[in-house]
């Protein structure tokens, strides 16, 4: 490419046409010598040695300007700690360049060894086949046009009314994100002169492709075995050219949305929280949809340039490392807890017979089970955010969905929540941060999965926030709300009837992008329970507000140290502190994550 020549530049004179014709005619050696083999070697060392010092130069400018005015990035190391501290599994993410694209390393406020990369502990990715939603998606033509948004998910199922909830909010934890319908109690607005002086945000990441050796992978799998026998009619003949192309663990598009428009809400609800003076820490684990929810959030929150606001810190999630926003991975009796997945396979056998004995008539060359009739109703929820839309849907009766939401109340409540014996345990070491930042300390020790080295480590644990966000899983969110000790959310879930309405209800709990909000709220005098206004004597007065995905959790109904009469579910600070040093020894982490038969 040429370079712009500034006519107007001092000393420039145009060249006319002869004469550049009388240049091109000039030989290119006087009086028309020919060079030896021996001048013509030095001439290209000298033109080789020329370019190279050009190149080398352009090459540190450059560097200089992409590394902030350091000699590729270097900076002087900063100041070590007096005691010697174990490497933090952590990095920050400067910008959206990998290291390949910029050979200068990320700067940051924090030591060198925070920005260690994740390397292998992204956990098992694969993106599938892109989707054409344009191409592929059926519809009746003479129906009323609902147009997609981006999702279509006005889809004909039998059975359902007007006034019925969408099948899309009823499917557990594959529910794309929705707001609750309510935990018990009405909103309320803050009475004035309140404050909201403190956040922390525990969000569950978006819509993602199936986990590696789900039960969707293995119908895909089961079906492509049978090509040349297997044979389908009716509403299944679609199979008869479907393949199963799916991808693993990491975000669709829709998952990418779920978090950035989390990230706007929350700019909406509590920018205010945050000094602009001030790079805050925000925390999520190693794997590639943890990473990614993350930043979305971030970005919808910040903006494009959010690393300027936050220094993303990413722990380490494997097997046997404390981490409290994957509380699982070090708690080995977990695994054990198995009484959720038996419970939902004796109600999926119930809830689809029916549905089994139709689709079945309908295939030949295939013994087709309950097995196959859960998959294809799973893929629905998975087909519909990664591609836009999907045929399973309609498959499926209106009461067939609601029994298809409760397989996964009776699931997670029972492996997770307080049916399982390591449902509290899983959570505790959440607990334990959130009360560590309500007390402003660090945490030296702890009997819990929490990493100790971060957390006793104010650039990694940092108390000096007023807008703490964190990011994790739906199995560990429905822990950290047992470990919080909210038993609102423990009933009894039967395995031979729905029970109708029911508190623990997943598609409310942990849907995609799901978030957890505890607010501290600041009044001049005590609130009156029945929110008629503030009391006649009193002194400034700080309560705790929990807000699963967009509504009030009311702290009473599960402690009633908390008043449950308050009708805006607020527990007042000093007694919710008191409750909540009560929950370690509820979860007894040690014994039922690490003894023989713990889990059990």
């Amino acid at each position: 490419m040429g370079s712009a020549i500034n006519s107007q530049a001092p000393g420039y004179e145009p060249v006319s046409l002869s004469e550049k014709e009388e240049l091109l005619s000039r030989p290119l050696l006087s009086h028309g010598a020919q060079p030896s083999p021996g001048q013509r070697l030095k001439r290209k060392l000298s033109v080789l040695l020329a370019s190279c010092a050009v190149s080398l130069s352009v090459f540190v400018a450059f560097n200089m300007l992409a590394c902030n005015g350091t000699l590729f990035g270097i900076k002087p190391r900063p100041s070590e700690p007096s005691t010697p501290q174990a490497p933090v599994q952590a990095r920050e993410y400067p910008s959206s360049s990998s290291s390949e694209d910029c050979p200068c390393k990320p700067t940051s406020t924090v030591p060198e060894y925070f920005n260690t990369s994740p390397g292998p502990w992204v956990g098992k990715t694969a993106t599938g086949k892109a989707p054409f939603m344009a191409q592929t998606r059926t519809f009746d033509h003479a129906a009323t046009y609902v147009p997609n948004a981006p999702l279509q998910t006005q889809v004909p199922v039998q059975g359902w009314q007007p006034g019925n909830l969408s099948i899309f909010a009823m499917m557990g934890f594959l529910t794309p994100y929705t707001p609750s319908t309510g935990f018990g109690v009405d909103e309320w607005p803050l009475p004035e002169g309140a404050k909201i002086i403190w956040l922390q945000m525990v969000s569950r990441h978006g819509s993602r492709y199936p986990t590696r050796g789900s039960n969707v992978e293995a119908f895909g799998a089961r079906l492509a075995n049978a090509t040349g026998k297997f044979n389908a009619m009716g509403e299944l003949e679609f199979l008869n050219n479907w393949k199963y192309q799916m991808g693993m663990e990491i975000l669709v598009p829709r998952g990418r949305q779920e978090l950035f428009d989390s990230g706007v809400l929350h700019a909406y609800m509590y920018s205010s929280l945050y000094d602009p003076k001030t790079k805050i820490i925000a925390r999520t684990t190693t794997q590639d949809r943890m990473m990614k929810s993350a930043e979305n959030f971030l970005a919808g929150m910040f903006g494009l340039e959010w690393t300027n606001n936050v220094t993303l810190e990413v722990i380490i999630e494997g097997s046997n490392l404390n981490n409290s926003l994957a509380g699982y991975m070090n708690c080995p009796n977990e695994s054990q807890d198995s009484l959720g997945s038996e419970a939902r396979d004796i109600w999926v056998g119930n809830y689809l017979k029916d549905a089994t004995e139709r689709f079945s008539k309908l295939v030949t060359g295939y013994n087709w089970t309950v097995d196959d009739t859960y998959a294809a109703q799973t893929l629905c929820a998975y087909d519909t955010v990664a591609n836009g839309y999907s045929r399973f849907c309609s498959l499926f009766t209106y009461q067939e969905w609601i029994g298809f939401g409760y397989s996964h109340d009776l699931q997670f409540y029972g492996n997770n929540a307080f049916g399982s014996r390591t449902g509290r345990a899983v959570g505790i070491g959440f607990q334990q941060e959130v009360l560590a930042r309500l007390q402003n300390h660090t945490i030296a020790y702890s009997d819990t999965q929490l990493n100790t080295t971060l957390d006793n480590n104010t650039v990694t644990f940092p108390l000096n926030q007023s807008l703490y966000l964190d990011f994790s899983h739906d199995t560990n969110i429905v822990s950290i709300l047992a470990a919080f000790g909210l038993t609102q959310f423990e009933q009894d879930l039967p395995t031979d009837v729905y029970p109708g309405d029911h508190n623990f209800t997943v598609s409310h709990i942990t849907p995609f992008g799901a978030r957890l909000d505890v607010e501290i709220i600041k009044t001049p005098k005590p609130v009156k329970a029945d929110r008629s206004g503030y009391e006649d004597e009193g002194e400034e007065t700080k309560y705790v507000h929990f807000v699963l995905n967009q509504r009030t959790v009311p702290l009473g109904w599960s402690h009633p140290e908390c008043d449950a009469e308050r009708v805006d579910g607020w527990c007042e600070f000093e007694t919710f502190l008191k409750v909540q040093k009560k929950m370690p020894g509820l979860a007894r982490y040690a014994e039922v994550c690490f003894a023989e038969g713990g889990g059990a």
